[in-house]
């Protein structure tokens, strides 16, 4: 006894408590001995700036019920800034008008915070580190996955100077169209 604590000799045995701490791990990890495997993009895209200069990627992964957005970008001003999937696969600088509106194939606005919103094409706010860096995965619908396509069908991934308020329609009064990619399968 150690301080009315009794002591447990096996945890302090290297073998026993190295196997102990691996069997917890494989238990709390599902129990798969399987090696990982690797996602395979949906979809990815570099990323522009207005001046037409690369500053970073963007890939969709899908899973089963949902997708994953990872975004990695460098020279964004530091801050909130929404994003948005837009209906056209053209990102032309320097306002990116070409990527057209967000993508919604029905009548809904814009906006989580609007009682008919929100486009499907509308995500969450994303931020810039005092680096001027973005680096986030962001969950988004199957359905915004399944949107996008090659060729015509592709769509554009616009970042905007400002912050979404998530509700004013047509874009969340989130400013000039920062950055733009295209999106395609």
């Amino acid at each position: 006894m150690n301080g009315g604590v009794a002591a447990k000799p096996w945890l302090f045995e290297p073998c026993v408590g190295v196997q102990l701490i691996a069997l917890g791990f494989a238990i709390a990890c599902g129990g798969s001995s399987k090696p990982p495997q690797v996602v395979p993009s949906a979809a990815n895209t570099t990323m522009i700036n207005r001046d037409g200069r690369r500053i970073g990627t963007a890939a969709v992964l899908p899973s089963s019920l949902s997708g994953l957005l990872v975004l990695k970008l460098t020279g964004v001003p530091p801050g909130t800034h929404g994003l948005h999937l837009h209906t056209n696969g053209v990102c032309d600088p320097p306002n990116f008008d070409t990527s057209g509106p967000h993508y919604e194939p029905g009548s809904r606005k814009h906006g989580s915070k609007n009682p008919a919103g929100p486009h499907a094409g509308d995500m969450p706010n994303v931020v810039s580190r005092a680096d001027s860096s973005v680096d986030t995965t962001l969950a988004i619908p199957a359905s915004v996955v399944s949107a996008i396509g090659s060729g015509r069908a592709a769509r554009s991934l616009v970042l905007h100077a400002g912050p979404d308020d998530l509700a004013t329609d047509p874009s969340g009064n989130s400013g000039a169209r920062f950055a733009c990619g295209v999106l395609e399968r």
